[in-house]
């Protein structure tokens, strides 16, 4: 029997004393001696050849140390995006172009004295540009006549992936219903603003800190643009202050190593609030295309789903967004006969890239407001039109591909218990509409079966007792790293304050896939669980030669390592000792675990909002999510995770979102005018999970954190539908 004392508790996270004292520090806190503020220049057009770049003026003005554009960079192609050594993904960036493709695009920079000076030599450097067509569109870049703005063609590719007999199925259908759905960009909205230092010393190693999800991924990309050896490549993530996916890809960091390079000495580069939303990341915008064959009891027999990305003016995560929520679709419910088809499109807009559910929202969108559509013109309800078609335990997708342990089921049915806690609403008189209505969503928990997704782990135990570990996990305020360290203290019947970790160098910890697609439990945990349990044998295999008894009679205690049948105890201070003094060996152990299979992770939220008639004002006044995710690690951090999805789809669906006037111009790059939801505007919240158990995760867990955010924005946009007896198939409500 597996002891689950420390797991499920209501664990703080590790750090989180530091940083309600203000004494975290991120990387924005950080002066390294000797160094240099970097401004960045960014374009003002959204498609144009630079015919002239003038930065003397910038280079004579005392206290600047380096100017760079495209005439003094490397003309290295890349992409952002990349995860791994052999990840083959489109090439289309470079640190400075001599074309500009989208408002905000880089270039030029400068390295000063003072922020003060670097700002003002940005302001003296004169550009020139030969101004090209301009598409802000998807459907319209994709035109067979369109400009290029990449290649031959903006549609980069296309994805087709289909299941059972779509024909068949259509034909065996009472009811077709077709409709087309539209999501807008929106941006991540991180607390902390994009940053990094870049330290290029006289040794010729290049040490960069940078709150980013991806470190071994940034160490290749900038170790091809550089050409430089990966040992001489050092990424380190201090800290971040969210990141939702913003921070996966590069984007600051080869500017600040190219300035450093340049200057010979240290570089901090800064982004901006507007920088941050206009030149860094934005969810994907999509247009969905669904036909959807139904019987008349409701049963589902085909479904045909087509969606055009905009990836914006760069490939960055075009390929790997679109095959991720490619699959998702399929892993739901109990359609027999299914297409998938996608397009990713080049315009002249933001670089759109990973941001939290990396896909799942924009096919969840479309796929559940029809089904609603659906529901009421069975004349039956959406609960029960789910209940009829959501998948089963058993069930694998129409593809033949397993599902792990599915229990979205569940999840509608607990999650209507919950609503019969709602108290009444008043309509004050026919003032106000109120509307009820619900979303199902689903997300993976890892890469399995579209690359390798695995992580390496290590730990140390220290003479006391105590223990170091060693990860590469990037926490991003999810808790990721203080859940593993809740599995080693299970483990090793140790405290959690008798564990210290080390995070996220590329030259201290081993290597793992960025932190990203829901595996930081999954996956990593695992890892920490395998790892643990290495340490584990090892302590006992010294202890038995201590008490002169067989491994098999020993066993972990909270007292150190304890035999079954003599009852002699040795502990964990005295096992290490011995190790080092009479065997002449450090217990340490380092661990590979990469994921066996790839089971989802679902999610029914309820909402109920009430509409101001006379304005169509919105209010979200209760909300109930219901969440399978295997077995809760922590408590406390599986309740955050949920409750911040659920803020986060409500700005999706309601009120954030970029737009963009005729030239390309995001008119919605500041606080001021992009609005998301603030505490006191949250709803009342219930949330409960579904533990069945994933077999293959940790102690049986699996993932919460992007699959939170799916089910949201249909669920929000379903129950103001309720509310006003229409059909709005575009989010966000703002722009209706």
């Amino acid at each position: 029997m597996e002891d689950y004392s420390r797991i499920g508790q209501a664990t703080p996270i590790r750090d989180a004393a530091l940083k309600v004292t203000g004494r975290k520090q991120y990387v924005g806190d950080m002066k390294l001696h000797g160094m240099l503020y970097g401004e960045v220049l960014f374009s003002r057009v959204a498609h144009g050849k630079i015919k002239s770049i003038d930065t003397s003026a910038a280079e004579a003005l005392p206290g600047v140390r380096a100017v760079v554009c495209y005439k003094n960079a490397p003309d290295t192609l890349y992409n952002s995006a990349v995860r791994f050594y052999e990840h083959q993904i489109p090439d289309t960036e470079r640190i400075f172009d001599d074309t500009v493709r989208f408002v905000g695009d880089r270039v030029a920079a400068v390295a000063a004295d003072t922020p003060a000076i670097a700002k003002k030599a940005v302001g003296l450097i004169k550009v020139e540009y030969e101004e090209l067509p301009v598409y802000l569109d998807p459907e319209e870049a994709m035109r067979e006549d369109s400009y290029p703005i990449h290649g031959k063609s903006n549609a980069i590719t296309t994805m087709v992936h289909n299941a059972g007999d779509l024909e068949k199925g259509f034909a065996q259908a009472d009811h077709i219903f077709e409709d087309r759905y539209t999501t807008q960009p929106i941006h991540h909205c991180a607390i902390e603003p994009h940053v990094a230092i870049a330290d290029y010393d006289y040794t010729g190693k290049l040490t960069i800190y940078s709150a980013c999800q991806n470190t071994f991924g940034y160490r290749i990309i900038l170790s091809r643009i550089f050409k430089m050896p990966m040992s001489r490549i050092r990424m380190v993530t201090p800290a971040i202050g969210g990141a939702f996916g913003g921070k996966l890809e590069m984007t600051l960091e080869p500017v600040a190593a190219l300035l450093s390079m340049k200057a010979g000495r240290p570089v901090k580069l800064v982004y901006s609030r507007q920088a941050c939303i206009d030149s860094t990341r934005t969810r994907h915008a999509s247009v969905v295309y669904l036909k959807t064959g139904v019987k008349n009891d409701g049963t589902i027999v085909a479904q045909d789903i087509r969606i055009i990305t905009n990836t914006g003016a760069y490939a960055s995560s075009a390929l790997n967004v679109l095959g991720a929520l490619s699959h998702k679709v399929f892993k739901v419910y109990k359609i027999p006969n299914m297409r998938f088809t996608g397009t990713p499109v080049y315009t002249n807009t933001p670089i759109a890239g990973a941001m939290r559910g990396y896909g799942s929202p924009q096919a969840f969108f479309g796929q559940q407001r029809q089904f609603q559509k659906i529901a009421k013109a069975l004349g039956m309800s959406v609960v029960d039109l789910q209940l009829k078609n959501l998948v089963n335990p058993e069930d694998c997708d129409p593809m033949g591909f397993k599902l792990g342990n599915p229990h979205p089921k569940d999840c509608v049915t607990r999650g209507v218990e919950l609503m019969k806690n709602w108290q009444p609403l008043d309509d004050e008189g026919g003032k106000y509409a109120i509307g009820v209505s619900m979303a199902v969503g689903a997300h993976g928990c890892g890469c399995f079966g579209a690359h390798r997704d695995q992580a390496c782990v290590m730990l140390k135990m220290n003479e006391d007792g105590t223990c170091t570990y060693f990860t590469g996990t990037h926490d991003m305020g999810n808790g990721s790293v203080t859940a593993q360290t809740q599995v080693v203290s299970n483990v090793l019947k140790i405290p959690l304050s008798h564990i210290t970790t080390l995070e996220a160098d590329t030259d201290t910890c081993p290597w793992q896939l960025g932190d990203y697609s829901s595996h930081g439990v999954y996956v990593t945990a695992s890892a920490a669980k395998k790892c643990a349990e290495s340490v584990a044998a090892e302590l006992i295999k010294e202890a038995a030669l201590m008490l002169e008894e067989p491994e098999e009679n020993l066993e972990l205690t909270a007292a150190g390592v304890a035999s079954r049948t003599s009852g002699k105890t040795v502990s964990l201070s005295d096992v290490v000792v011995h190790a080092q003094d009479k065997s002449v060996r450090e217990i340490i152990c380092s661990e590979t675990y990469r994921m066996p299979d790839g089971p989802t992770a679902y999610g029914a939220h309820f909402v109920r909002v009430k509409v101001e008639k006379a304005t169509g004002a919105v209010q979200v006044t209760d909300y109930v999510a219901v969440h399978d995710v295997g077995k809760v690690i922590n408590r406390m951090g599986i309740e955050g995770q949920l409750e911040g999805g659920i803020q986060m789809g409500m700005g999706y669906a309601l009120c954030e979102g970029l737009k963009f006037d005729e030239k390309g111009r995001n008119t919605y790059n500041n606080f001021r005018k992009y609005k998301m939801f603030t505490a006191d505007q949250m709803p009342k919240i219930q949330v409960d999970f579904i533990e069945a158990g994933e077999p293959n995760g940790p102690y049986g867990a699996k993932s919460i954190g992007e699959a939170a955010v799916v089910p949201s924005n249909p669920a929000v946009m379903n129950a103001v539908c309720a509310a006003l007896d229409v059909e709005i198939n575009s989010s966000p409500y703002r722009d209706r």
